[in-house]
């Protein structure tokens, strides 16, 4: 590819802000559906004052500190519900980030290609969640907030395949660190937006975010553009062809010996890096009592990471740094489970740990966009962002366990999933400073075609 114009990077950097969206509809949930502090009536009522929860106690004998529409937890009576209820619509979302994560991501390499299933994608992601406003219950909220995710899977996988396939080799690799960039950013304007409405409804937090996002989406129709790399391997594909080959993609992936091999060892990785990374925040814990002020730090504490991994892809091959970061974060994970040691030591420990699986996250993506083709890179970094959804959804039990017996079950899992996936990468080639391949028979000998 040609040296890349100021015109294509401007329109790679607004693809990539679509990762802003992204970290709104993933951490809205925190304030949205937060637990509402509450107080008793009368504060002479003992029984009241002693009662660590609500539950227990009979209804007029206390009522919540702030409005009961402040929290979706309040308004429909949740807290009292169990878990299961209360946590049904987390997990509808996400099960709609796994269901749309393998649905979108193959049209987007056959059919429609990236520019249309991105367009799609935030545009179900935004109505969803400006529609979620409007629920009147529980379960009208959980199938909004499913729509919402699957809408969202497929969000920062096009946008970053798309960004990066418009530039050539030299902004590839700084176009995905700003990806990265704007989702810390989204997930920074948060608290800001929560504190505004912290005295009003939870619906217009939904509001404040998805019109904006709404707003993003027509633009985003107008001004990105489909990739040429993309065009150029369906330029000759007719509708009825294309239409047979939704899922050649996940075929391709799955066929040929060399590509499964390193689609699965990326995925071992991913689910390792996705496993500490989500993990060690729930382990050290909230940062202080104030929700907003929690919430910004650890947004915050991303800002470094984003900013060392610009450097880092920039200078050092993808390999040796990811063996490097995985190997990094497991071993001060696992330092973290040690008893006896000072608090200083430990938060030290925990605090590079954290980094090196932040860092380590941000060049697993990079360097999955770099190891496949075109025909199938989409499809292969969603699968990608599956294991480490997958390794991420392990990491609450782990760290339950951890605080109900031993800090093993939470730390020392964290470190020896982090240390030996991160072995995984030796088995893979490097690509830094390597041009971005468009089909199949560029990327193995012909000798390597099927299993």
């Amino acid at each position: 590819m040609s040296q890349s114009s100021s015109a294509q990077i401007l329109q790679s950097l607004f693809v990539a802000f679509a990762w802003a969206f992204d970290a709104q509809q993933i951490f809205i949930t925190i304030f949205t559906e937060a637990d509402p502090a509450w107080h008793c009536l009368k504060s002479t009522d003992r029984t009241c004052t002693a009662a660590s929860s609500p539950c227990s106690l009979h209804p007029s004998s206390w009522v919540w500190t702030s409005p009961s529409d402040t929290s979706t937890i309040s308004e429909w009576d949740l807290n009292c519900s169990g878990k299961a209820l209360s946590s049904l619509p987390t997990s509808a979302f996400f099960m709609g980030c796994l269901i749309g994560g393998l649905m979108l991501s193959t049209l987007a390499d056959s059919v429609l290609g990236r520019k249309k299933v991105l367009v799609l994608s935030c545009l179900i992601m935004s109505v969803a969640g400006a529609l979620t406003a409007l629920s009147p219950n529980i379960c009208v909220y959980s199938v909004l907030r499913f729509v919402s995710g699957f809408g969202r899977s497929a969000v920062t996988t096009c946008s970053l395949v798309l960004c990066t396939e418009a530039v050539d080799d030299k902004w590839r690799h700084r176009l995905s660190m700003s990806a990265f960039l704007f989702f810390t950013l989204g997930f920074l304007s948060l608290p800001p937006l929560a504190y505004i409405c912290r005295r009003s409804s939870w619906r217009l937090l939904y509001l404040f975010t998805c019109i904006p996002a709404l707003c993003y989406t027509i633009l985003l129709n107008f001004i990105a553009k489909e990739s040429t790399r993309w065009l150029s391997v369906n330029e000759n594909t007719d509708k009825a062809k294309q239409f047979c080959q939704v899922f050649s993609s996940m075929k391709k992936l799955v066929t040929t010996r060399s590509t499964l091999w390193k689609l699965v060892s990326i995925m071992i990785v991913g689910y390792g890096t996705g496993m500490v990374y989500y993990g060690m925040p729930l382990s050290v814990g909230s940062l202080g009592p104030n929700l907003y002020l929690s919430v910004a730090y650890n947004a915050l504490s991303e800002l470094p990471t984003s900013l060392a991994s610009f450097f880092l892809v920039e200078k050092v091959n993808r390999r040796s740094s990811l063996v490097a970061l995985t190997i990094s974060s497991g071993i001060f994970s696992l330092f973290c489970s040690v008893k006896g040691m000072t608090r200083a030591i430990k938060l030290a420990a925990e605090v590079i740990a954290f980094f090196s699986a932040c860092m380590a996250l941000n060049v697993t993506l990079i360097y999955s966009t770099e190891l496949f083709p075109t025909c199938v890179r989409n499809s292969a970094l969603a699968l990608v962002r599956q294991a480490i959804l997958l390794g991420s959804s392990m990491a609450p039990f782990l760290v339950a366990e951890g605080r109900r017996t031993s800090r093993l079950w939470s730390f020392g899992i964290f470190g020896i999933a982090g240390c030996c996936c991160g072995l995984f990468v030796l088995f893979l080639p490097e690509t830094k400073g390597k041009t971005l391949t468009d089909n199949m028979d560029e990327e193995m000998p012909k000798e390597d075609s099927t299993i």
